[in-house]
């Protein structure tokens, strides 16, 4: 059975730099009926496990380790028995929302983590943050970009931690050389395509963050 993507949205708040905003969050789960790894476990841990059912779920990946993305990953782990990766660049992120649970695996650039025939290469995109990645599925088509590309553009750089032109560095280098009918499906908000957001760099360069 080929792995299938699901998505599940979950509300909470973004908070960083002493600032507090409502957030809504894409949470990506790739598998079949057996299987399945789950990508930004974002504010409601029973949501996703109800999402993955009965199910095993082998990993809680995170693109990166700001608050949204990984406040409900512990508490889903532990409900599971699932391994949480995170880029080790974005642990003094990570450790502002947990700080005494330290995830289990670190993820690598190349890296290629397995769930129920779905194949996710690990790249490493920072700019949004340290330790940032993307991963992508060239079986699926697909790639998973979390807060490194949206819609319309780059994510956020205005806060700590974040860099701008790291992040167009990023997404010029490891994104925009993939396949342009890949795609896009992000941390907030609709898909795009690769090809849709490669006719804009120019654009995103000269406005700046």
């Amino acid at each position: 059975m080929a792995a299938r993507i699901e998505r599940v949205v979950t509300s909470g708040q973004f908070t960083l730099d002493g600032g507090t905003w409502d957030v809504e969050n894409n949470v990506w789960l790739v598998g079949d009926d057996h299987e399945v790894i789950v990508i930004d476990a974002a504010h409601d841990a029973e949501a996703v496990a109800r999402a993955v059912g009965d199910r095993r779920l082998t990993a809680i990946v995170c693109t990166h380790a700001h608050n949204d993305h990984i406040d409900a990953a512990p508490e889903l782990a532990d409900r599971t028995g699932a391994v949480i990766w995170l880029h080790p660049d974005d642990l003094p992120l990570w450790q502002l929302t947990h700080p005494d649970r330290e995830p289990d695996r670190h993820l690598t650039d190349g890296q290629v983590i397995e769930a129920a025939g779905a194949d996710l290469t690990v790249l490493h995109t920072p700019g949004h943050a340290p330790g940032a990645v993307c991963l992508y599925d060239p079986g699926l088509g697909t790639v998973f970009t979390g807060d490194t590309l949206f819609q319309g553009g780059p994510g956020a750089t205005g806060r700590s931690y974040s860099h701008f032109p790291t992040i167009i560095g990023s997404i010029r280098d490891r994104l925009l050389t993939l396949p342009p009918e890949t795609k896009v499906l992000t941390g907030h908000g609709d898909a795009t395509t690769i090809g849709a957001e490669a006719s804009h760099l120019e654009e995103w360069i000269a406005r700046g963050h």
